[in-house]
């Protein structure tokens, strides 16, 4: 192509047609009839809309590569904002094979899944009065304290009838959590569909939960019962998810927030680098070839769930651009990216609108 001529202000006025830019287009709400087609006029505008599309681009190239290990990381308080069927749908679909998560985002999950309700949360009672009254207050909901309780009794059961020779593990735990809703719960959730579909789900900062706390609550009536206490051991989190990831050939993580689930699930890379660099393990590097992230904290407050997928990069977590990574970043409150960009992902590979789960593709 030949360049533009100069002007007297030193400025080559380039045809963008010509040197093949992407046109932009309006968004025609009259044209929009699906999720899909929404997330995909807006992928073609600006700002925050083209980055829902951007990231469900990525995450449909994650969910159609076949050797692809998808690893889901969730942190905030996901479940009790009711976003937990849209985790079941993509552990359904097929899409995710690994879960790390926060405790409380689990245990919040866990009461849905039995059958317990999260309530709105009222102004006219301030916080003392909720307080008192057992209310526990998440933002803009509640999350009663009897429901806490009840998670407390299930998770009580299930400690009740763990060899104390076998140490405890989150993913061991959340296997038999799975177990308990697949015999006795009707409704759908992520821990149920995560066993059914043998999706194992991780807590690595597992006393900073309600079902930390309910272990060491179990462990003090053990104590006064003469029983010896269940031991937790986090490093049979560490290597069971360390295992199963050096075993893939492509990874790809869509994460929900960040802190530890974000953390500890990218630092593999690095821990892979090390494996090879002291000689304990002779692979290629681990690096997630896919990411697609809805956060929206900014770089600049210095914490890890703002710091972006390109930093990442420099630790080797990421298959840089260069090489052939995809990566998308979607600064929003996940309430409004995540039903989007998910939604519109399920509906492109068949399994919204069919009436029934897809097959998992592995």
């Amino acid at each position: 192509m030949a360049k533009p001529k100069k002007t007297k202000t030193g400025r080559a006025l380039h045809d963008p047609i010509r040197d093949k830019l992407v046109p932009m287009q309006p968004l025609d709400l009259r044209a929009i009839g699906s999720i899909d087609a929404l997330v995909r006029a807006m992928g073609r505008t600006a700002f925050t809309a083209r980055q829902v599309g951007d990231a469900a681009d990525v995450l449909e190239a994650m969910a159609r590569d076949k050797r692809c290990f998808v690893v889901l990381t969730l942190s905030g308080a996901m479940t009790v904002a009711k976003m937990g069927l849209v985790f079941s749908d993509l552990i359904d679909a097929g899409i995710v094979h690994a879960i790390v998560s926060t405790g409380a985002l689990m245990a919040h999950g866990l009461v849905e899944a039995a059958g317990r309700a999260h309530f709105r949360y009222d102004p006219k009672m301030n916080d003392r009065e909720l307080f008192l009254a057992g209310y526990n207050r998440v933002y803009d909901s509640i999350e009663p304290e009897i429901n806490l309780d009840y998670v407390e009794s299930i998770a009580d059961r299930i400690f009740l009838e763990w060899d104390a020779a076998e140490p405890v593990s989150s993913w061991r735990l959340l296997e038999r959590i799975g177990d308990y809703l697949l015999q006795h719960a009707r409704g759908r959730g992520i821990l149920k569909s995560a066993r059914e579909r043998g999706v194992p789900v991780y807590i690595p900062a597992f006393t900073d939960s309600e079902l930390g706390i309910d272990l060491a609550l179990h462990n003090r009536w053990r104590a006064r019962a003469g029983l010896l206490p269940l031991r937790f051991d986090p490093y049979l989190d560490f290597d069971h998810f360390a295992q199963h990831m050096l075993e893939q050939e492509r990874l790809g993580i869509f994460t929900i927030g960040g802190g530890v689930p974000r953390n500890w699930s990218q630092q593999f890379g690095v821990f892979t680098e090390l494996l090879i660099r002291h000689g304990f393990a002779d692979v290629a590097l681990k690096r997630y070839h896919y990411g697609v992230r809805i956060c929206p904290e900014p770089v600049h407050w210095g914490g890890l769930s703002g710091s972006t997928y390109s930093e990442a990069v420099s630790w080797g977590k990421f298959v840089p651009a260069e090489e052939g990574g995809k990566l998308a970043e979607v600064f929003e409150d996940a309430t409004v990216a995540l039903p989007l960009v998910a939604g519109a992902v399920l509906e492109r590979i068949g399994y919204l609108g069919r009436g029934k789960s897809a097959r998992r593709k592995r």
